[in-house]
């Protein structure tokens, strides 16, 4: 099921968008809004509306991470 997929692929990567998400488990982008929303509505994954702009270009789309997942510290050095 794609929700499931959704909810694995959130929990390894982190953070995403919803083309990102959508692109990497192989479904259209309106069928990963739809379980996006059904998981959103839930209460399983947190979403928002974002616009960002990489080399000047504008990007809209949704960001979505799993409510109350705190990802592992990634190894090594941190500097302060």
């Amino acid at each position: 099921m794609p929700t499931d997929q959704i909810i694995q692929h959130l929990t390894k990567h982190g953070e995403r968008l919803d083309t990102e998400i959508a692109h990497a488990i192989g479904i259209p982008l309106p069928v990963a809004h739809l379980h996006l929303k059904q998981l959103t509505a839930n209460g399983k994954v947190m979403s928002c509306h974002v616009t960002r702009f990489v080399e000047g270009i504008k990007t809209e789309g949704i960001t979505c991470r799993l409510v109350g997942h705190i990802p592992k510290v990634a190894p090594g050095k941190k500097t302060m």
